[in-house]
């Protein structure tokens, strides 16, 4: 039941939130979507954000001749904030950095899936014990007008 509510979400709304998981429909394709997500993210370099790596699920499931629709995992985030805590909290860095996904469902439209700031630092930091930042609205933004240049 819970998953055919979350498909009337996608159909009735531009952007949703499941669980702590924002997810964006993207005016691109898959690879347009994440080079524009990770060009967003490099501008910021001087924030201190980066873009760590990507990973090709669709890729990696073809050598083994496994199909399935793109998708695609982008690691990414700011060492300066993020090392410290998890110098503090080693298993943090088992659900960090932040990730972002792109992918395409079976009708073919592209969506960019995230954990929303209040889910990683209400949930994902608590779970190890480490301690959030007591305003990380700015994060929320970032989050939030990154994933627009890269989906609007």
């Amino acid at each position: 039941m819970k998953y055919i509510l979350v498909l009337l979400a996608l159909l009735a709304t531009p952007a949703y939130a499941v669980d702590g998981i924002i997810t964006k429909p993207s005016n691109y394709s898959v690879r347009e979507t994440i080079s524009r997500f990770e060009a967003a993210v490099k501008s910021r370099e001087g924030a201190g954000f980066i873009v760590f790596t990507e990973i090709d699920h669709a890729a990696a499931g073809k050598k083994f001749g496994v199909e399935m629709r793109p998708r695609t995992v982008i690691i990414f985030g700011n060492p300066k904030l993020g090392t410290p805590v998890m110098a503090k909290t080693p298993l943090l860095a088992i659900d960090n950095p932040p990730k972002a996904l792109v992918w395409e469902d079976d009708q073919g439209k592209v969506w960019l899936s995230y954990n929303s700031a209040d889910y990683l630092y209400k949930t994902i930091y608590p779970r190890h014990g480490a301690e959030a930042p007591p305003n990380y609205s700015a994060f929320a933004k970032l989050l939030d007008e990154m994933t627009d240049q890269a989906t609007k």
